[in-house]
Protein backbone atom coordinates (compact mmCIF):
# COMPACT_ATOMS: atom_id res chain seq x y z
CA UNK A 1 0.00 0.00 0.00
CA UNK A 2 1.43 3.61 -0.85
CA UNK A 3 2.75 5.90 2.04
CA UNK A 4 0.37 8.98 2.93
CA UNK A 5 1.87 12.22 3.67
CA UNK A 6 0.82 14.64 6.43
CA UNK A 7 -1.77 15.88 4.32
CA UNK A 8 -3.40 12.95 3.56
CA UNK A 9 -2.25 12.55 -0.33
CA UNK A 10 -0.18 9.27 -1.67
CA UNK A 11 3.23 9.53 -1.98
CA UNK A 12 4.62 7.86 -5.39
CA UNK A 13 8.69 7.03 -3.61
CA UNK A 14 9.74 4.62 -6.29
CA UNK A 15 9.54 7.70 -9.08
CA UNK A 16 10.22 10.91 -7.27
CA UNK A 17 13.78 12.61 -7.47
CA UNK A 18 14.65 15.19 -4.96
CA UNK A 19 16.32 18.27 -6.20
CA UNK A 20 19.88 17.70 -5.77
CA UNK A 21 19.55 14.16 -7.73
CA UNK A 22 17.69 15.82 -10.64
CA UNK A 23 20.74 17.99 -10.20
CA UNK A 24 23.28 15.52 -10.32
CA UNK A 25 21.82 13.80 -12.81
CA UNK A 26 21.40 16.56 -15.24
CA UNK A 27 24.69 17.51 -14.70
CA UNK A 28 26.51 14.29 -15.68
CA UNK A 29 24.36 14.30 -19.02
CA UNK A 30 25.02 17.93 -19.68
CA UNK A 31 27.71 18.26 -22.81
CA UNK A 32 30.81 19.93 -21.61
CA UNK A 33 31.20 23.76 -23.54
CA UNK A 34 34.88 24.67 -24.78
CA UNK A 35 35.13 27.61 -22.83
CA UNK A 36 38.33 28.55 -24.12
CA UNK A 37 37.59 27.62 -27.46
CA UNK A 38 34.49 29.93 -27.42
CA UNK A 39 35.84 32.79 -26.19
CA UNK A 40 38.72 32.42 -28.74
CA UNK A 41 36.40 32.62 -31.35
CA UNK A 42 34.12 35.78 -30.03
CA UNK A 43 37.46 37.32 -30.00
CA UNK A 44 38.65 36.92 -33.64
CA UNK A 45 35.06 37.45 -34.74
CA UNK A 46 34.26 40.60 -32.91
CA UNK A 47 37.79 41.58 -33.77
CA UNK A 48 37.39 41.28 -37.29
CA UNK A 49 33.87 43.47 -37.14
CA UNK A 50 36.05 46.30 -35.63
CA UNK A 51 38.67 45.44 -38.02
CA UNK A 52 36.25 46.42 -41.21
CA UNK A 53 34.80 48.66 -39.27
CA UNK A 54 37.99 50.87 -38.97
CA UNK A 55 39.05 49.87 -42.35
CA UNK A 56 35.16 51.73 -43.79
CA UNK A 57 36.29 54.99 -41.75
CA UNK A 58 39.97 54.82 -42.63
CA UNK A 59 38.42 54.53 -46.47
CA UNK A 60 36.04 57.55 -45.72
CA UNK A 61 39.14 59.69 -44.05
CA UNK A 62 41.19 58.83 -46.87
CA UNK A 63 38.61 59.08 -50.10
CA UNK A 64 36.50 61.44 -49.17
CA UNK A 65 39.11 63.98 -46.98
CA UNK A 66 37.07 63.65 -43.91
CA UNK A 67 38.09 64.23 -40.01
CA UNK A 68 37.89 61.15 -38.04
CA UNK A 69 34.49 62.52 -36.32
CA UNK A 70 33.36 63.33 -39.74
CA UNK A 71 33.58 59.64 -40.42
CA UNK A 72 32.47 58.17 -37.65
CA UNK A 73 28.73 58.79 -38.58
CA UNK A 74 29.15 57.34 -42.66
CA UNK A 75 30.92 54.52 -40.91
CA UNK A 76 28.11 53.24 -38.83
CA UNK A 77 26.00 53.54 -41.28
CA UNK A 78 27.66 51.01 -43.71
CA UNK A 79 28.12 49.03 -41.37
CA UNK A 80 24.42 48.66 -39.77
CA UNK A 81 23.60 48.03 -43.62
CA UNK A 82 26.37 45.31 -44.11
CA UNK A 83 24.80 43.62 -40.71
CA UNK A 84 20.98 43.86 -42.40
CA UNK A 85 22.33 42.41 -45.90
CA UNK A 86 24.00 39.84 -44.23
CA UNK A 87 21.08 39.31 -42.01
CA UNK A 88 18.66 39.09 -44.76
CA UNK A 89 20.65 36.86 -46.41
CA UNK A 90 21.02 33.99 -43.79
CA UNK A 91 24.62 34.72 -43.14
CA UNK A 92 24.86 36.71 -40.01
CA UNK A 93 23.21 33.76 -37.84
CA UNK A 94 25.41 31.10 -39.17
CA UNK A 95 28.57 33.35 -38.28
CA UNK A 96 27.01 34.14 -35.00
CA UNK A 97 26.11 30.17 -34.39
CA UNK A 98 29.70 29.81 -34.96
CA UNK A 99 31.45 32.80 -33.23
CA UNK A 100 28.46 33.05 -30.13
CA UNK A 101 29.28 36.29 -28.61
CA UNK A 102 31.73 37.73 -31.10
CA UNK A 103 28.93 38.98 -32.95
CA UNK A 104 27.15 40.57 -30.10
CA UNK A 105 29.76 43.93 -31.46
CA UNK A 106 27.13 46.74 -30.50
CA UNK A 107 26.26 48.27 -33.93
CA UNK A 108 25.69 45.28 -35.89
CA UNK A 109 24.40 42.98 -32.92
CA UNK A 110 21.89 44.89 -32.22
CA UNK A 111 20.97 45.53 -36.41
CA UNK A 112 20.96 42.25 -36.50
CA UNK A 113 18.91 41.70 -34.22
CA UNK A 114 16.17 44.60 -35.14
CA UNK A 115 16.43 42.80 -38.74
CA UNK A 116 15.46 39.57 -37.70
CA UNK A 117 12.85 40.75 -35.72
CA UNK A 118 11.29 42.39 -38.69
CA UNK A 119 11.66 39.30 -41.33
CA UNK A 120 10.32 36.92 -38.52
CA UNK A 121 6.79 38.58 -38.02
CA UNK A 122 6.67 40.45 -41.18
CA UNK A 123 3.94 38.48 -42.57
CA UNK A 124 1.62 39.73 -39.59
CA UNK A 125 1.90 43.05 -41.56
CA UNK A 126 4.04 46.23 -41.16
CA UNK A 127 2.92 47.81 -38.16
CA UNK A 128 1.17 44.74 -36.00
CA UNK A 129 4.25 42.63 -37.36
CA UNK A 130 7.25 43.96 -38.13
CA UNK A 131 6.77 47.37 -36.60
CA UNK A 132 5.87 46.03 -33.02
CA UNK A 133 8.48 43.56 -32.84
CA UNK A 134 10.98 45.00 -34.03
CA UNK A 135 10.56 47.48 -30.86
CA UNK A 136 10.24 45.00 -28.45
CA UNK A 137 13.57 45.12 -28.50
CA UNK A 138 14.74 48.48 -29.55
CA UNK A 139 12.24 49.86 -26.71
CA UNK A 140 14.03 48.57 -23.93
CA UNK A 141 17.25 49.42 -25.32
CA UNK A 142 16.32 53.05 -25.89
CA UNK A 143 14.85 53.41 -22.61
CA UNK A 144 17.99 51.96 -20.81
CA UNK A 145 19.64 54.98 -23.05
CA UNK A 146 18.01 57.40 -22.61
CA UNK A 147 17.83 56.61 -18.56
CA UNK A 148 21.51 56.22 -18.90
CA UNK A 149 22.68 59.47 -20.69
CA UNK A 150 19.84 61.52 -18.21
CA UNK A 151 21.58 60.01 -14.90
CA UNK A 152 24.93 60.50 -16.11
CA UNK A 153 24.38 64.26 -17.10
CA UNK A 154 22.84 64.97 -13.77
CA UNK A 155 26.34 63.35 -12.49
CA UNK A 156 28.24 65.83 -14.96
CA UNK A 157 26.34 68.82 -14.26
CA UNK A 158 26.62 68.44 -10.02
CA UNK A 159 30.81 67.49 -10.52
CA UNK A 160 31.09 70.65 -13.22
CA UNK A 161 32.20 69.00 -15.91
CA UNK A 162 28.76 69.48 -18.37
CA UNK A 163 28.46 72.57 -20.35
CA UNK A 164 26.17 74.71 -17.69
CA UNK A 165 26.54 74.87 -14.07
CA UNK A 166 23.93 74.66 -11.61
Amino acid sequence: MPEQSATGKKKTSSLSMDEKEYKKVAKKHEPSRPIFKNCIKAFLVGGTVCLIGQAIQEAFMAGLDMTSKEAASPTVAVMILISVILTCLGVYDKIAQWAGAGTGVPVTGFANSMCSAALEHRAEGLVLGVGANMFKLAGSVIVFGVVAAFIIGIVYAFLGFGGGHL
